[in-house]
């Protein structure tokens, strides 16, 4: 084996055990970064839950207003043309 050839497998060896080695850190980086993001979202629980904790109970909804009764199927609306002159005249313009 000739110097160049023992320089060339040692580069290739570097190399190689240079990239495995920036994996380890790289993957060391997102872990940090992924604990980091978790500890945050635990504590903006923690923190929601004990605001809504010290609000007083909000009274039960009150129950929606009936709709308004479907148009028996005898009954018309209005024209065409007097709905459009409507819908024109409200600022919609088609």
């Amino acid at each position: 084996m000739t110097k160049e050839d023992r320089n060339r497998a040692d580069a290739r060896f570097n190399k190689i055990a240079h990239a495995a080695s920036g994996a380890k850190t790289g993957m060391a980086e997102r872990d940090a970064a992924l604990k980091a993001v978790t500890d945050n979202m635990a504590r903006l629980k923690a923190l929601r839950l004990a605001r809504e904790a010290a609000e007083p109970p909000r009274p039960a909804a009150e129950p929606k207003k009936a709709r308004a009764k479907a148009k028996k199927s005898g009954e018309k609306g209005p024209a065409l043309s007097d709905w459009l002159a409507g819908q024109q005249s409200g600022g919609r313009r088609t």
